[in-house]
């Protein structure tokens, strides 16, 4: 059993996502860091850097915070999503670590300063409105010709997706990422998708880019 600490973010999705596509066993536990909830010390026990998602393997006796980590972890624990050897490896490690280094920490900017708090300060939308742009654009030149981020499906795209679920917040019309939006939906039609994206407990349903209306889109 795997105890798993997390909220409704992209990276806490992530490893909900992974642990519903390699089948293991889990509790979630919701940390509400909107009520400051990471901060408890009860939680610091478990992840001192206050920020979710974290991980307790009752079988190893491992505990985990980074959402890359618990996703290389559990790649490595189960045998599945991370090729063993050679170039794939390797480039789902590289595109794992692109979406840790640059997609996320950028997007995540973008939600701060293009939906929250637009006005606030123009300068830093237009730079992360612009850096979005590029990074959007790099995912959807990897993906062309391409069914996944590598050969196979992988933890690359299980880190990916859910931050592209929130393209509302990105300002990005997904129709000029016909790659990126592509993969987005079949990606979306997944049953293990599906329920990772309703863990620690249902939000609303997929957002959807063909007929968008608003943030409250469906799929």
């Amino acid at each position: 059993m795997i105890d798993f600490y997390t909220w409704i973010t992209p990276n806490g999705l992530k490893v909900a996502i992974a642990l519903e596509e390699f089948g293991l066993r889990y509790r979630a536990h919701a940390i509400d860091i909107t009520k400051g909830a990471q901060f408890s010390p009860d939680y610091l026990a478990i992840n001192p850097g206050g920020k979710i998602p974290a991980i307790t393997d009752h079988a190893t006796g491992i505990t985990l915070s980074e959402s890359g980590a618990i996703l290389f972890y559990l790649a490595e624990k189960t045998g599945r999503f991370l090729p063993p050897s050679g170039a794939a490896r390797h480039q789902t490690i590289e595109w794992s670590t692109w979406q840790a280094a640059s997609f996320a920490p950028t997007l995540g900017h973008a939600h701060n300063f293009l939906t929250y708090n637009p006005g606030m300060a123009p300068f830093a939308e237009e730079i992360f409105r612009k850096d979005t742009q590029r990074l959007y654009e790099t995912l959807d030149k990897r993906l062309e010709g391409r069914d996944y981020m590598v050969d196979d499906y992988s933890i690359a795209d299980m880190a990916t997706w859910p931050w592209v679920s929130r393209f509302v917040r990105h300002k990005v019309d997904l129709s000029d990422y016909p790659n990126v939006r592509q993969r987005y939906l079949r990606l979306a039609l997944r049953p293990t998708v599906k329920r990772g994206y309703e863990v620690p407990h249902f939000t609303g349903a997929i957002p959807c880019p063909d007929q968008l209306k608003g943030p409250e889109e469906e799929l």
